[in-house]
């Protein structure tokens, strides 16, 4: 067990760059899918194969880190170190970025949805290495709260993504079009390519270690000498599962927001940015909230910290799409929905399994709430899901890979997997959404939100049984 009682913030702020990549790319994506449908004339199903390309890049980047480690006869993240590991990832992620010059000179759909292929591979390599190592740099009784900072981070990225590269392809936000020319994203990406390489070379240089020393998850007390796998423990299978469904409804409810407010409430392309925005600075807001453990204050001062963050965070929002131009008078509505937020974390107790039924159920009531009305009521709602989803990462990764011990690395790489769920589920709303229509396509997310409440019941007694209560603040994973 290492001696690991402090955050080691010099070694953590320079990991969470990634982290911010990770979620600019994936919002903007949300831009990239009604261009991408226009351009090329695509079905709704059609113009998901956007998330469908990006989200199941992790999961051949999972298979293929199985098979070069079991090639090499050991991980390779542990022969080539973390840094190198991420430096890589950086490298396969900017390569992918170049894809889109000859896609857009070519017109070629594709091509385009290649290049996004090969930016998740390498995010994929990146958040096999950074997730662990962000939990790695202090105390692990405090490693998911570490790992929602990170998230927070994150979500800086999936706030600024969208009014970036919206600004990049449309102009200013009261440019009168509603359509672009494909070559147009030529520039952002080659941008962003670059920034890969920069990050790749930054993070090489600094203080980050090569091969951490890592705490010791906590083992299955009952009996951990009989499973030789991770997929021998019932909370990772059904985890897995979680994560899927988690990352699908996350991702889906804001790839399809754009096509209903196009087609049902006659919004124009360039006009919903911020709306999208909105949808992924939710994640941050929540995830700001959640992480206020991470810094060890005193009791009264993280209640308070609990109260301030989310609103700080939303000032954030506020501010990034003030300097863009947007107009915030339809947002300030929002700041009473983020307290249904805050109440219901305070009502977790800081417990990951109540944290993720609870959230759950917010996320059913949001998306009933949002199918039952029309509308900017049903926008709010919508992209209230945002707010609902953004524990759940953390949540279902500490519960999943608690009690694993030797097999957490293991585990890690199959959770991670799974991110391929942000693909398929939007693939599979889009499809309901062609076969009925948009409206309702939203009860595929209902279904999701209905297993992740389950698991967070279930999971509770199987790791009961197994010795480990998280009512007593221990926090499983590495």
């Amino acid at each position: 067990m290492s001696e690991n009682t402090q955050t080691r913030w010099g070694q953590f702020i320079p990991l969470v760059t990634v982290f911010f990549f990770w979620g600019f790319v994936a919002a903007s994506n949300d831009i990239l899918i009604p261009v991408f449908k226009k351009a090329f004339d695509l079905s709704q199903t059609e113009s998901q194969l956007v998330s469908m390309a990006f989200y199941v890049a992790y999961t051949v980047g999972s298979l293929l880190y199985l098979l070069i480690s079991y090639l090499a006869k050991g991980d390779i993240i542990n022969r080539i170190g973390y840094k190198n590991g991420l430096a890589l990832g950086l490298g396969i992620s900017a390569f992918g970025t170049l894809l889109f010059y000859p896609a857009a000179n070519n017109g070629s759909f594709p091509l385009m949805l290649s290049g996004l292929f090969i930016v998740g591979l390498g995010f994929s390599l990146q958040q096999t290495v950074a997730n662990p190592l962000a939990i790695a740099l202090g105390p692990i009784t405090t490693g998911s709260q570490r790992l929602t900072m990170a998230g927070g981070i994150n979500n800086l990225g999936t706030t600024i993504g969208p009014l970036i590269v919206s600004y990049a392809l449309f102009g200013s936000p009261q440019a009168a079009t509603d359509s672009v020319s494909i070559e147009s994203v030529k520039i952002p990406y080659l941008c962003l390519g670059a920034a890969f390489l920069l990050v790749a070379v930054f993070l090489k240089f600094s203080s980050l270690p090569n091969k951490p020393a890592v705490d010791d998850a906590i083992e299955d007390v009952v009996s951990p000498s009989r499973r030789t796998s991770a997929l021998q423990y019932p909370q990772l299978l059904m985890g897995m599962i979680a994560i899927f469904l988690y990352v699908g409804v996350e991702v889906s409810t804001a790839s399809n927001l754009p096509a209903y407010m196009e087609n049902s409430l006659g919004f124009a392309t360039n006009e919903i940015a911020p709306y999208i925005s909105l949808y992924w600075a939710s994640l941050m807001i929540g995830r700001w909230t959640g992480a206020v453990e991470a810094f060890n204050a005193s009791a009264a001062t993280e209640k308070l910290l609990k109260i301030l963050a989310p609103y700080l965070a939303f000032g954030v929002f506020l501010l990034v799409n003030k300097i863009a131009g947007h107009s915030l008078q339809p947002f300030y509505v929002y700041a009473a929905i983020i307290l249904v937020l805050i109440a219901a974390d305070f009502a977790s107790k800081g417990n990951p399994a109540r944290m993720l039924l609870l959230f759950a159920l917010l996320g059913i009531l949001a998306l009933g709430i949002g199918m039952a009305t029309n509308g900017m009521v049903s926008v709010y709602a919508f992209t209230s899901v945002g707010l609902f989803c953004s524990t759940l990462w953390p949540c279902i990764f500490t519960l999943a890979i608690s009690g694993l011990g030797k097999q957490t690395n293991q585990g890690s790489n199959f959770l991670i997997m799974m991110i391929m769920g942000g693909g398929i589920v939007s693939v599979i709303q889009g499809t309901v959404a062609d076969n009925t229509n948009i409206h309702f396509s939203y009860i595929v997310g209902i279904v999701c939100f209905a297993y992740l409440a389950f698991y967070a019941w279930r999971v509770a007694g199987i790791l009961r049984a197994q010795g480990i209560n998280f009512d007593k603040k221990v926090s499983g994973g590495h």
